[in-house]
C-alpha cells in the first residue's frame, strides 16, 4: 500500500491534476470490484492498478509545468519538480535523509573564503580581523545522518544564480548569513573586481536597511533587507502628544512588498529580535489597526506577526517563478547571563560533542512550523537550530571589536557577541545546504523526507 499512500500524498490545496486522479481512481476501483477478478487478491490488484496510476501521474506532473520549483507540502517534507530524465547518485542520496539532522565532523580543510580576504565582511563578524588567536572553530564541517552533502561550490552556485535575483530579508542573523555566501562567491571569481555593491539610495527601495551585490559576469545579484520582525514598525501618538514606538502586527514591512517583483529566491527569517526586552514584555507596544494592546503575550505577538507574513507570501509571491525559504532559529550561547547582562561565550575553542546536548527547541520555530504547514506557498524550511546548538565555538563573543577598542583584556561591563557568528564560519554551513537545496531542486526527483522538523 505504500504506492497507494504517495498516491493520495496531497496538499490541503489540490491541484486539477490531483483531482482528476483522483476520480480516475475511485471510478476504476467501481469498475475493478465488478469485474470477474477472484483468482487475484485486493490488495495486488489495487497496487497494480495505483502503480499504473502513478505513471500517469508522474507524466501529467512533468508536462503540467516546466517550472524548476521547489514544492513543500509541509515543514518536514518537500516536492521536486521533474525537469530531467538523469538524476545523479548525489541527489538521490541527499533526498533520503533530512540535511539538518548530523553532527559536526573534524575537517582540514579551508575554508570556502579565508579569514581576512573578504572585504564585504562587517568588522562585527571579522573574528580575525578583531585578533581571534584560534582558528579550530573553523576546522569542522556539518555532517548529515544517513547521506553526504556535496562541498559548496561557488562557481556552480553563480551558474544556478544566473540571471536571477537571491534576497535575504530578515534580522542580523540573516544578514549574517547574506555576507557570508556573498564572500563565498566572490572567492571563485578570477578577477574580484567584477563584483559590485549597490546601497539602497542607488535602488527603487529608497531604504537605507537595503543592500546589494551584482556578480556581473553572471547578471545576478545578492541582496539583502532589514526586517527584524518581518511586519512593520511604526509610531503612534501617547496622552500626551509625545511619539511612542509600536509594532504592527497586521502589516507587512513596507520594503518587503516591493520585493515580489523581480525576485527569483528568497529567503526569510526572524526570531531574535523578539527575545529582546520591549517585545519580550509586551507592554503597550504590539498594535492592530488603531489598538495599541496594553499587554500581549510575545508568543501570541509572534503568531499573529507570522500569519500576516504567511498570508503576503501567499497572496504576493508567483511560486512558479520565486522560491521561499524560511531560516530558522539560530541558538546563542550566553553563560552567566543575558546578553546585555554580562553574559559570556569567549574561551570556547570546540564545538560541544555529545549529540544528545540539546539547547532547547525555541518556541518560535513550532510558530513557524505551524505557520508554514498551512500556507498554500511552498515554503522550504531550513532548520538550523540544532546544528546551532553545538557551535558555542563560533561566536564573535569579544572579538566583536578590534584590540584598540576592547582592550588587551576585556572589560567586565563589555557586551560580548553570543548570537552572531564569526566569517568564515557557521553560516558558511548554512549556505551550502542552500546550496545543496538548490542542486537538488534542479533535477528529476520524485517525493521524499528533505528536512524534518526535531
Amino acid at each position: 500500500m505504500a504506492d497507494l499512500k504517495h498516491l493520495f500524498l496531497i496538499t490541503k490545496h489540490p491541484s486539477t491534476t490531483q483531482i482528476l486522479l483522483t476520480s480516475l481512481f475511485f471510478i476504476s476501483l467501481f469498475l475493478l470490484s465488478s469485474s470477474p477478478l477472484s483468482d487475484f487478491s485486493h490488495s495486488l490488484i489495487v497496487s497494480s492498478f495505483t502503480s499504473r496510476l502513478l505513471t500517469a501521474a508522474n507524466f501529467f506532473s512533468t508536462t503540467a509545468s516546466d517550472s524548476n520549483t521547489l514544492y513543500s507540502v509541509s515543514p518536514t517534507s518537500i516536492r521536486v519538480k521533474n525537469e530531467s530524465k538523469k538524476i545523479d547518485s548525489a541527489s538521490k542520496e541527499l533526498t533520503s535523509c533530512d540535511i539538518f539532522d548530523g553532527a559536526w565532523v573534524s575537517d582540514d580543510s579551508e575554508p570556502v573564503y579565508l579569514p581576512g580576504y573578504c572585504p564585504y565582511v562587517e568588522d562585527k563578524f571579522n573574528c580575525f580581523k578583531n585578533g581571534r588567536p584560534d582558528s579550530g572553530f573553523l576546522r569542522h564541517r556539518w555532517q548529515p545522518h544517513g547521506c553526504s552533502v556535496p562541498r559548496f561550490d561557488g562557481e556552480k552556485m553563480l551558474k544556478i544564480l544566473r540571471g536571477k535575483r537571491l534576497v535575504f530579508v530578515g534580522d542580523s542573523l540573516n544578514r549574517n548569513m547574506w555576507e557570508s555566501l556573498v564572500c563565498s562567491l566572490r572567492s571563485t571569481l578570477e578577477d574580484k573586481n567584477r563584483v559590485s555593491r549597490v546601497f539602497g539610495k542607488q535602488n527603487s527601495l529608497h531604504n537605507e536597511g537595503f543592500y546589494g551585490f551584482r556578480f556581473k559576469d553572471f547578471e545576478c545579484s545578492i541582496d539583502f533587507i532589514k526586517s527584524p520582525f518581518l511586519v512593520q514598525e511604526s509610531e503612534v501618538l501617547d496622552v500626551y502628544g509625545k511619539r511612542k514606538e509600536t509594532l504592527r502586527l497586521d502589516v507587512i514591512q513596507e520594503s518587503i512588498m516591493k520585493i515580489y517583483r523581480n525576485a527569483d529566491i528568497v529567503v526569510f527569517n526572524t526570531g531574535h529580535w523578539w527575545t529582546h526586552q520591549k517585545t519580550n514584555e509586551g507592554k503597550d507596544y504590539f498594535q492592530e489597526g488603531n489598538r495599541v494592546y496594553e499587554k500581549l503575550e510575545v508568543k501570541e505577538a509572534y503568531t499573529k506577526a507570522l500569519h500576516t507574513w504567511a498570508d503576503w507570501v501567499d497572496s504576493s509571491i508567483n511560486s512558479s517563478r520565486t522560491r521561499v525559504f524560511f531560516v530558522g532559529y539560530s541558538s546563542s550561547h550566553f553563560r552567566k547571563g543575558a546578553w546585555n547582562a554580562g553574559g559570556q561565550c569567549d574561551g570556547e575553542t570546540r564545538p560541544i560533542e555529545n549529540e544528545t546536548y540539546t539547547g532547547g527547541y525555541p518556541w518560535m520555530m513550532k510558530v513557524v512550523e505551524s505557520v508554514i504547514s498551512d500556507m498554500k506557498t511552498p515554503v522550504f524550511y531550513m532548520n538550523i537550530t540544532k546544528m546551532t546548538w553545538y557551535r558555542t565555538d563560533g561566536h564573535p563573543s569579544i572579538y566583536r571589536q578590534p584590540v584598540e577598542v576592547r582592550g588587551s583584556s576585556p572589560a567586565s561591563g563589555m557586551f560580548q557577541d553570543c548570537s552572531h557568528w564569526c566569517l568564515p564560519g557557521v553560516p558558511d554551513s548554512w549556505n551550502q545546504l542552500l546550496y545543496a537545496t538548490l542542486l537538488v531542486s534542479r533535477g528529476s526527483l520524485p517525493y521524499k523526507s528533505f528536512g524534518s522538523v526535531l
